[in-house]
């Protein structure tokens, strides 16, 4: 028999949150675009007082709410390291009349602007064109922050601010720069932080009306690889055709990690078995502007390739710029290379198997040197829990269609460090970005609909686990 008082008050209660929702979506938005004109890069060659600023910003957000029991900016220790991480915010409220706790994370920080030309406005003003709010952070992930700020606001609006419902609010400052210190701070505010699930609002939407949930996410391994085949630059006249410069034998070297059809040809590199929803080469080339005449590359479904397959990207270069070219032979080249690896696989054996590759395959001779070594493991999602049926029925309802589960090709290497400090919580990856969103890349925006349901999901899942007992 059903319970009719009890349904009557979840319509009620949902209703509320919707309203509230509506209601205070403007400012939500406001206060967002001011977030995004703190340029909180967290990379080492960038001002370091901006991730403080940023973080002074989320925190005040937090305070405003008035409803967490304490909230602190912290930062912690990096391993190996006598430096600091950069700042986080951490906010917490215990949990009631046995209700769950929810950990809420997102970032404050933000990927380089990179070149402003390539912008069609500044990176760090807020612009609405469209649908769409452009400027770095805008998604990525600013907007993950505000949707947890917007879903805690819209709760106590329908709740009242005496709700039961535990709460652990995690804004980290340097995800766009490896976590450094994430480890470290999760062990020294394990109890702050322990909840029975934990919402990660770092990801992306199937379509911006199609949720998703993020079930699977490679991992990566990143690092400097140079080459060096001179002790000093020679002219190139003088001895080119006997002498290999350095930029020949990094081609050369870089060339062995393709087959010919773009796969990945590193031995000790797997792939995970997953199915893979349909997805056209047609929609991938309007989703990442192909040129005309460009081939795909790899083998299998489009998203197996991208979710399930490992690959391998020069990222960066070091070397004598064509502005600045002279007649000599490069003595030194140093690439950056980014290597995403599947879930299933370690990203130490991942490692081992590039370093062994390279150094097996470096043509003439080259002494080779790899240092600055990032890795980060894949993840896969139990997908059985009580809270991902909670979750895919707010999204559902919220966007009004079922929600999809998807692979990202991209990488949250964190995600590990929880799964290993709290095996118990359930893992939960949504998140506010679309397949324009263009997040690192200019011109990245925010579909503000998206933005508009992805917190409506999140505060009618509060609103639910918020009214749960005996999880």
């Amino acid at each position: 028999m059903t319970d009719t008082s009890e349904t009557d008050r979840t319509t009620t209660s949902d209703a509320e949150l919707r309203a509230a929702v509506e209601r205070g979506l403007p400012v939500t938005i406001a206060e967002l675009c001011a977030l995004v004109k703190i340029p909180s890069v967290a990379w080492a060659a960038f001002d370091r007082s901006h991730v403080q600023a940023s973080a002074e910003a989320v925190a005040a957000l937090a305070r405003g709410l008035d409803v967490f029991e304490s909230v602190e900016i912290k930062q912690a220790g990096i391993p190996g390291s006598a430096e600091l991480g950069q700042p986080a915010v951490l906010a917490t409220r215990r949990a009631r009349n046995g209700r769950p706790t929810v950990l809420l994370y997102a970032h404050h920080d933000v990927q380089p602007p990179g070149q402003d030309e390539e912008w069609e406005s500044s990176p760090f003003e807020a612009t609405v064109r469209g649908d769409r709010l452009y400027g770095r952070g805008a998604a990525d992930d600013k907007a993950g922050v505000m949707a947890h700020i917007a879903s805690i606001r819209a709760l106590i609006a329908a709740e009242g601010p005496d709700f039961d419902l535990g709460l652990a609010l995690f804004i980290e400052g340097e995800e766009e720069f490896g976590s450094r210190s994430f480890a470290t701070f999760l062990e020294e505010n394990r109890e702050a932080l322990r909840g029975d699930a934990i919402v990660v609002a770092d990801s992306n939407n199937w379509d911006i009306d199609t949720p998703a949930l993020t079930i699977g996410l490679r991992g990566n391994v990143t690092f400097r690889l140079t080459v060096r085949t001179l002790d000093h630059a020679s002219h190139s006249g003088m001895f080119g055709g006997a002498v290999p410069d350095a930029m020949l034998a990094a081609i050369r070297l870089l060339a062995t990690l393709h087959d010919p059809d773009g796969s990945v040809a590193v031995a000790g590199l797997t792939s995970h078995d997953q199915a893979t929803p349909d997805y056209s080469e047609e929609q991938l080339r309007l989703e990442t502007g192909l040129v005309d005449g460009v081939t795909t590359i790899g083998r299998g479904t489009i998203l197996s390739r991208i979710w399930a397959q490992p690959s391998i990207t020069v990222t960066g270069i070091d070397a004598a710029s064509v502005a600045n070219a002279s007649n000599t032979l490069s003595p030194q080249v140093a690439v950056r290379i980014s290597t995403r690896i599947a879930p299933g696989q370690a990203a130490a054996d991942a490692y081992a198997a590039l370093e062994k590759h390279l150094f097996e395959h470096v043509p003439f001779g080259a002494k080779l040197e790899i240092d600055d070594v990032d890795m980060g493991e894949p993840f896969l999602v139990d997908t059985t829990g009580w809270a991902v049926a909670e979750a895919r029925q707010a999204m559902a309802d919220a966007w009004g269609t079922e929600s999809v589960d998807i692979g990202v090709g991209g990488s949250i290497p964190f995600i590990a460090d929880l799964v290993r400090v709290f095996p118990e919580a359930q893992i939960l990856v949504t998140g506010v970005e679309d397949p324009d969103s263009r997040a690192h890349s200019p011109n990245e925006s925010l579909h503000l609909g998206v933005f508009k349901r992805a917190v409506l999901s999140e505060a009618l899942l509060l609103g639910r686990l918020n009214r749960r007992t005996g999880h």
